[in-house]
């Protein structure tokens, strides 16, 4: 429609360029995590496309995963459920104005009490 315009976050990534994309994304977010991973004692894994955030006091887990057919990036964490759209304007995955590892990096602490 003439004078529409699209709603902020909808994605105009091609299906391989957002794998590309996210991929991209859980890698930084792992390395964003890592510091207060070492200082706080939790483990982030990345399998298989996949990024794993396991706590043990107090016991925990978060998984950040791909969801291709709706391109986004889906978190559940702290029961429960993120749904972060890509912006092309940011280059990045957000929700709400919140990138990805923003809201990793909030949810984490929340889970740990800081």
């Amino acid at each position: 429609m003439p004078g529409c315009s699209p709603a902020p976050y909808i994605s105009m990534l091609s299906e391989q360029d957002f794998r590309l994309e996210a991929d991209r994304a859980l890698e930084r977010a792992q390395q964003s995590l890592l510091p207060l991973a070492d200082q706080e004692g939790f483990e982030v894994e990345l399998q298989n496309g996949v990024l794993q955030i396991v706590f043990e006091e107090p016991a925990g887990k978060f998984v950040v995963s791909p969801n291709a057919p709706v391109k986004q990036i889906w978190v559940s964490a702290l029961s429960r459920s993120f749904k972060l759209s890509w912006t092309d304007e940011g280059r990045t995955f957000v929700l709400d104005g919140e990138p990805l590892n923003a809201l990793l990096d909030r949810l984490t602490r929340q889970q740990l009490g800081n």
